[in-house]
């Protein structure tokens, strides 16, 4: 008798996916002009810029909470940067490996719990991994040559926080109010919703 392999994706697994990065790589390029933007507005200290970086991990946890495959953060993520670049932005096609790099954060969260747990804390271990390895990547592409103390740090630290409240707390939110409207119903996330 053949029994269905819980890793293998599906078709639906594939095209949500890819609507969720496609969706969030014009998201991203959007929030691209909302960082550029917002600059002055954190001249007083610039590394509070970095509370706005949380939604740049949004895709990856939000498919790790949905798919509940391997592979599916790190995809995602991966495709929106891929759309997010082909739109153009300031960072160029840095962002491809960034957003490779923060997609395999987000699934070693998942990961870590052999893709059996999908709750609130798992969800904001996620994002806030994604932001860890964002963070970690950043000193050394981008801010490399930024005080460490007055800078780097607290861009770190609040990279992190950013991550695990908006990527992390909001997918998990995201999905809670999705669930209940059927759409997810293809999905062990929409079929919890009796449980919720």
């Amino acid at each position: 008798m053949k029994t269905d392999n819980p890793t293998k994706w599906r078709t639906i697994d594939i095209v949500i996916a890819s609507v969720i990065a496609v969706a969030f790589g014009v998201i991203f390029w959007a929030w691209d002009a909302v960082w550029a933007a917002t600059e002055n507005a954190f001249l007083f200290f610039p590394p509070a810029q970095s509370v706005l970086y949380g939604m740049w991990f949004l895709p990856a946890v939000l498919s790790g909470l949905i798919i509940r495959k391997p592979g599916a953060a790190f995809f995602t993520e991966t495709v929106a940067a891929i759309i997010s670049a082909l739109l153009g932005n300031k960072w160029g096609a840095t962002v491809i490996i960034q957003g490779a790099v923060q997609g395999l954060g987000a699934e070693l969260a998942f990961a870590m719990f052999r893709y059996r747990v999908f709750n609130l804390p798992v969800s904001v271990l996620s994002g806030a991994l994604a932001g860890v390895v964002a963070a970690v990547f950043d000193w050394f592409v981008w801010t490399y040559d930024y005080a460490l103390w007055s800078y780097r740090v607290p861009y770190a630290l609040i990279t992190v926080a950013s991550a695990a409240v908006v990527a992390g707390a909001g997918a998990w939110l995201v999905v809670r109010a999705l669930a209940p409207t059927g759409v997810l119903d293809r999905f062990a996330a929409g079929r919890e919703r009796a449980l919720i």
